[in-house]
């Protein structure tokens, strides 16, 4: 099959796309026919060594984690999904090798949900790692409860524009982070913005005297320091950028597969309470584009690199997936 893959640490150059041998399809996994991929700034760190400390690369590493996609064989204790069935994932393994930036991924179905039907396959592909992440912190790390107040930095990124969206939907005040250029967007999914930067601080406490229930920190350094002074007496604070948050009296979060969660992000996806923001779209083999694009840390929601099936190739690539 075609993918994009690395043999080495390195930067956006060491991405080469070309053919890789065909994934084995365990018990408890699907093979999935990847329409999507979404790329997130943890792709390009972990392509860069970052991760080295906690996940071990086997070269070469396919990257990408967030897929949706068509399941054409299931697994043999698999009863969940049959062929044809839509999903996605976030299919997150405990070290890197075998990611979704391919024209088919073995998933095992404990990273899988069904396909919100509402969504493109490029919205649904953005869904996954950002919601499920959201979702984990606002529920199961803030408690976020309604009538509080909440800051969520980047809320224009792919992360903080779900948070403020799930924020919303339990009924919390949201403020959120974002350059001036971002303002309306954040304001277009309930929040109220703030530019960040020098005087953060005064402009969040302009918003709210007595400061903030809870912080969703996407950002880290300087944002955290000034966030742990914002919190209101009781108040909580949630890192899933910097380690450092515990040193505050914070948390640190790692997001982590639970088709549970995705099934009920996908849910609210198709009630219109969670949208999907795609600002910009690349064929797989201009993955090294995206990956540069990602880490110029403007992006307006999520990136996504797409995978295009003609009717010929697409059954051809059915029949070999069938035979893995």
């Amino acid at each position: 099959m075609k993918a994009i893959s690395y043999n080495r640490y390195g930067g956006p150059d060491v991405l080469g796309y070309g053919e890789v041998r065909d994934p084995k399809v365990g018990p408890d996994s699907v093979l999935v026919k990847v329409r999507a991929a979404a790329v997130n700034p943890v792709d390009w760190k972990a392509r860069e060594g970052y991760l080295e400390p906690i996940l071990d690369a086997v070269f070469p590493v396919i990257p990408g984690w967030d897929v949706s996609g068509v399941v054409v064989q299931p697994g043999a204790a698999v009863a969940e999904y049959a062929v044809g069935d839509e999903v996605v994932g976030y299919v997150r393994e405990d070290f890197l090798s075998r990611g979704t930036f391919a024209e088919y991924v073995a998933a095992p179905v404990r990273t899988l949900a069904r396909k919100p039907r509402n969504l493109t396959w490029e919205q649904a592909a953005g869904l996954p790692l950002v919601g499920l992440t959201a979702y984990q912190v606002l529920t199961k790390a803030l408690l976020v409860r309604r009538g509080e107040t909440v800051l969520v930095h980047a809320a224009a990124g792919g992360v903080g524009s779900i948070a403020v969206q799930l924020a919303r939907h339990v009924g919390a005040r949201v403020i959120g982070t974002a350059s001036e250029a971002n303002h309306d967007f954040v304001r277009s999914l309930g929040g109220e913005p703030v530019t960040y930067g020098d005087g953060l601080a005064e402009r969040v406490r302009g918003l709210a005297p007595e400061g903030v229930d809870a912080v969703f920190d996407t950002v880290g350094g300087g944002a955290l320091k000034v966030s742990a002074q914002l919190l209101a007496p009781e108040g909580r604070l949630v890192s899933i950028a910097d380690g450092d948050v515990v040193g505050y009296g914070g948390r640190y979060h790692f997001v982590r597969p639970d088709s549970e969660d995705l099934t009920r992000l996908g849910e609210l996806a198709e009630q219109g309470v969670v949208s999907v923001h795609v600002s910009e779209t690349f064929p797989l083999e201009r993955a090294a584009d995206a990956h540069r694009r990602s880490q110029e840390g403007r992006t307006r929601g999520k990136i996504v690199v797409t995978v295009d099936w003609d009717d010929e190739g697409e059954q051809e690539g059915e029949q070999e997936g069938e035979q893995v």
